[in-house]
């Protein structure tokens, strides 16, 4: 018996990662994750939506990481997001 795989899923039709918004981002990481986590998938196809969701994951610490900057700039926090000491504690 000859077992073929199923070629990996063609994701270029998919918006690139790096042009969405956060939500847009999570959402699609949400339903590849549940697809991996139903399992059933041929390898390759896994192996597909495993580097999918990375990219999307990426792109979402992306959205939270300037989102976290920018509050620190209206906080007057320093740069790497921590709240300035007092004067008294310094």
């Amino acid at each position: 018996m000859l077992v073929t795989s199923s070629p990996a899923p063609d994701l270029s039709a998919l918006p690139d990662p790096a042009a969405m918004g956060y939500e847009q981002a999570r959402d699609e990481l949400v339903a590849v994750v549940q697809r991996l986590e139903a399992g059933g998938e041929p390898l390759e196809v896994s192996l597909a939506l495993w580097e999918r969701g990375e990219a999307l994951a990426t792109r979402c610490q992306q959205w939270l990481d300037g989102a976290r900057e920018r509050l620190a700039k209206a906080t007057g926090a320093g740069a790497a997001g921590a709240p300035e000491p007092d004067e008294d504690e310094a």
